[in-house]
């Protein structure tokens, strides 16, 4: 019996793995793997670049997406997340979920009979980071050595692209304000996969000499509450065009969106010519349709 592959976080992929995917998601016609097949899609949080290139990279593979959310599956309120995993099961050859607590996603996995997929969860966004290094890659032309600085949150897009990041051998910085770093135990896992990483306090070191520049909102989704507070404790570290000319002269800027201009990124960055904003947000479709294809068996 083939063994069930998920994808809860970016390092359940090997490096080889992670380079394979990327090739799959550069293949302009695709095996379509999912023909007569559904994908059950739940989403406990709104999505407008997740849902939408979720759906159509199913589409592209000749499946049908069944998009439901948490109000009316009610995972663990009308029924548990394992039941839920159980269930849709019988319908589909893929789950895919965007949850709050990462934990449900795992739950959700250890029950499920088909592959699972993270679409996001407070711990980790790897389909994100997946999207992030085939940008980085079609631009640059391969990823090992690259230079990469995040500024700003140390929150799950940050985690999950340190992993990433390190899967690919890269060199990783990350400047956030004291308080607001990603888990150490993060960064270790990062350095143990192959990559190198630093942590600082200092958005000017991290950017010097990067060839990538990222950041994320300050407030992540749940987090609208410490939205003031966060913008007194982030000040500083907004990515505008001086901290971009520290950056390597051919240094490209990506964000996951939505992009709060004038807060995290100036307008001038985000909609300016190093911005690769909308190629990024495009390979969300992309990187999934080659996850898809790998978790299904597919190989380049």
């Amino acid at each position: 019996m083939t063994e069930v592959r998920h994808l809860l976080e970016v390092d359940d992929l090997s490096a080889a793995e992670l380079a394979a995917v990327l090739d799959l998601a550069d293949d302009p016609a695709p095996e379509a793997v999912l023909a007569g097949r559904g994908v059950g899609l739940l989403f406990e949080k709104p999505s407008n670049r997740t849902r939408n290139s979720m759906e159509m990279a199913v589409v592209q593979l000749g499946g049908h997406p069944v998009t439901m959310t948490g109000d009316e599956v009610g995972i663990d309120t009308r029924e548990t997340a394992e039941d839920v995993a159980r269930t849709l099961s019988c319908y589909h050859a893929l789950i895919a979920a965007r949850v709050f607590e990462h934990q449900k996603i795992e739950r959700i996995a250890a029950a499920s009979s088909v592959p699972v997929v993270n679409l996001l969860s407070d711990d980790a966004h790897p389909c994100q980071a997946l999207a992030d290094l085939l940008t980085i890659r079609q631009r640059f032309g391969d990823l090992k050595g690259r230079r990469v600085a995040w500024v700003g949150d140390g929150n799950n897009v940050c985690r999950s692209l340190l992993l990433a990041g390190g899967l690919a051998g890269m060199d990783l910085w990350v400047a956030t304000p004291p308080g607001f770093e990603p888990p150490r135990a993060v960064a270790e896992r990062a350095r143990a996969l192959g990559g190198a990483v630093e942590v600082t306090n200092d958005p000017q070191m991290a950017t010097q000499g990067a060839e990538v520049v990222v950041t994320d909102v300050w407030a992540s989704m749940g987090q609208e509450a410490e939205a003031s507070e966060r913008r007194r404790a982030f000040a500083g570290f907004t990515v505008d065009e001086e901290l971009m000319a520290r950056a390597a002269p051919d240094a490209v800027f990506l964000h996951c969106l939505p992009a709060h201009r004038g807060e995290e990124v100036s307008a001038g960055v985000v909609d300016g010519r190093q911005s690769l904003v909308w190629a990024e947000a495009e390979n969300r479709m992309h990187a999934q349709r080659g996850l898809l294809l790998f978790l299904l068996g597919a190989r380049p």
